[in-house]
């Protein structure tokens, strides 16, 4: 039974603190981004702050896998 316990603990600390881990990734992403087309003029930085402002605004809705992916598609575009 304690044996049980330790586990469900255990386990559900790993969940709790990978949901915040995950949910911090997403401004670090838009911030990569935004100091790369603070030295760019190029289409592909405007493209690249869209991504960015998209990102921004899905983190504060709390959608943060859709944030990430959606930053990391604006990281490819500056070939990043």
């Amino acid at each position: 039974m304690f044996r049980l316990a330790v586990v469900t603990v255990i386990g559900l600390a790993t969940v709790l603190f990978t949901g915040q881990a995950m949910a911090f990734q997403c401004p670090k992403l838009v911030k990569q981004i935004e100091d790369e087309i603070a030295i760019r003029f190029d289409p592909a930085s405007q493209d690249a702050k869209a991504k960015a402002a998209q990102a921004a605004e899905l983190h504060a809705k709390g959608n943060h896998a859709e944030s990430e992916k959606v930053a990391k598609d604006g990281l490819k575009i500056l070939g990043k």
